[in-house]
């Protein structure tokens, strides 16, 4: 294949129209959409051709029943607390910039849909939205198997960012999810985990619904100046 001008840009507009949305249309993905952008997404890279990534996709039912069975956790204080995440995604000790840089999608995010600092009602319903895969009509979750090491995790942002462009390549959005790790026990009863099958995140695909206020927001990425340097 010869990559072109055209072609570049169009590769340029899916990565730089990526974004993580939180509201979706009812519109159905095709299970033949879904199964190209994994095939296509799968051409990723990974150390010695390893391929550590599974997907679970769920749509209908089998949706509806996972985000029941967790939401319903979710919002049982008492049960929520019996459920952790099988790994850190985040570092137990926050510094700057990285801890500006969180507090400011929170709040540009809640000052959008009008939640209020300290209302943590309203927060715990936004945050419970994630269990709901945002009502995208298809949900992901991805497993890795346990004994693979970090190397191989690595690996696997490149297959869930291919997913994400390969998504936009055809007019549909997504939105990553580290949310569902807390409740891997759950997802693992529904799901039929291996024995070893750890979650690593989950994810929403479907089509954006542009009348929705939360779809606003925009995040805001470095200057190639700030995060480079250039040896020569």
């Amino acid at each position: 294949m010869t990559i072109t001008p055209a072609s570049t840009a169009a590769v340029d507009a899916a990565i730089a129209s990526r974004r993580s949305v939180r509201a979706f249309l009812p519109t159905p993905v095709p299970r033949a959409t879904i199964e190209q952008i994994l095939a296509v997404a799968a051409r990723a890279p990974s150390g010695t051709n390893t391929q550590p990534w599974k997907v679970h996709v769920l749509t209908g039912a089998a949706k509806t029943a996972l985000s029941r069975d967790i939401r319903a956790a979710h919002d049982d204080p008492e049960e929520r607390a019996r459920h952790t995440e099988p790994y850190d995604y985040y570092p137990t000790e926050w510094r700057s910039p990285y801890i500006d840089r969180r507090r400011k999608i929170g709040w540009d995010l809640y000052s959008l849909l009008g939640i209020a600092k300290g209302d943590k009602t309203r927060m715990h319903e936004q945050h419970g939205r994630n269990y709901d895969f945002f009502d995208a009509p298809v949900g992901m979750i991805f497993t890795i198997d346990a004994v693979m090491r970090q190397g191989s995790w690595l690996d696997y942002g490149t297959f869930l960012q291919n997913i994400m462009i390969a998504a936009r390549g055809r007019d549909l959005d997504t939105c990553p999810q580290q949310a569902f790790t807390q409740f891997h026990r759950i997802i693992a009863r529904h799901l039929g985990l291996a024995d070893g099958e750890l979650v690593v995140c989950g994810m929403a695909l479907g089509h954006a619904d542009p009348e929705a206020v939360v779809n606003r927001l925009v995040t805001e990425r470095e200057p190639v100046a700030a995060f480079a340097r250039f040896h020569e």
